[in-house]
């Protein structure tokens, strides 16, 4: 079952109209977008999914609320060209929870698990090309480590894609996972199952996660309108160091202009939320989540 992570608070922060228009950019089971939609009256959501049995699935639990939606299999970094074909130039509000959704994690054949033996799929995309086993087994290692590094801040990169250059072919995650813990120091494997940050990494190449995130974050400020609000859900630092740099962009001033005695107002407000005990207790996949609402004024 996908429990959507800060359900509540994305509701409350996005202060929904009910003439207005909201995106949700990762409709996944549609678990944010069914109580964004039960507010919606006579406006409009907007969501995206680039697998399309995301979008065949929520189209069913969408369509017992109203009809007020419009479903996208695309990736949100096509956010405005997508828009620009309703003839939607901006919008009320826009939701992006960059976790992966529990029915991808909990169907073996997808590959985007660890702790079973599976395929090296982890496309989120099934029409894509590229898979994780065409990376293990086709990159070389500087390819390699630099995907280790700048995705999931792998402690001993250098290492794990030696032995996978090492260890080839790999054909399922069984044989990857068994390589990663025999090269790695035995302390640091019994602190913690050193796979899942390797495979964030390899999922995050397959999808180009953090390219897709800097072509969206682009598109925000001209999307929103006066008032409107971007909500990301982030689950790691990478991400969310794409989304913190955002918004101090959004806000920056040249310090020429800082120190004339001239008022200046921030254009932008921010406010981050995290989820509560009890949230965290019930859903351990909220555990590493953060909220950022960046408001336009």
């Amino acid at each position: 079952m996908h429990i959507p992570v800060l359900l509540q608070e994305v509701i409350d922060y996005l202060e929904i109209k009910a003439d207005g228009v909201y995106v949700d950019l990762t409709l996944g089971r549609a678990g944010h977008s069914q109580e964004i939609l039960k507010k919606i009256k006579n406006g409009k959501l907007i969501c995206f999914d680039k697998d399309i049995e995301a979008v065949n699935a929520s189209q069913k639990l969408l369509e017992k609320i109203n009809s007020n939606f419009v479903l996208i299999k695309s990736d949100f970094r096509n956010l405005k060209e997508e828009l620009e074909k309703l003839n939607i130039a901006q919008v009320d509000g826009i939701l992006v929870d960059l976790g992966v959704s529990s029915p991808q994690l909990d169907t073996v054949e997808r590959g985007f698990s660890y702790s079973v033996d599976s395929p090296l799929d982890m496309r989120m995309d099934r029409q894509s090309e590229l898979k994780a086993s065409d990376i293990v087994n086709n990159y070389p290692q500087e390819e390699l480590e630099k995907i280790l590094i700048e995705n999931a801040d792998v402690k001993f990169f250098k290492k794990i894609a030696k032995a996978i250059i090492e260890n080839r072919p790999f054909e399922s995650s069984k044989k990857l996972v068994d390589v990663i813990k025999q090269c790695l120091p035995a302390f640091e494997v019994r602190k913690k199952n050193p796979a899942k940050q390797i495979f964030q990494a390899l999922r995050m190449e397959v999808n180009d996660e953090l390219g897709a995130l800097k072509t969206l974050l682009k598109q925000i400020p001209d999307l929103l309108k006066e008032n409107g609000k971007f909500l990301a859900i982030s689950f790691h630092s990478k991400e969310d160091k794409l989304i913190k740099e955002f918004y101090q962009k959004l806000n920056y001033e040249d310090p020429k202009i800082a120190r004339l005695p001239i008022s200046s107002k921030q254009k932008w407000s921010q406010k981050i939320v995290f989820p509560s005990e009890e949230e965290k207790n019930i859903n351990k996949r909220s555990q590493s989540a953060k909220l950022r609402i960046i408001s336009k004024r």
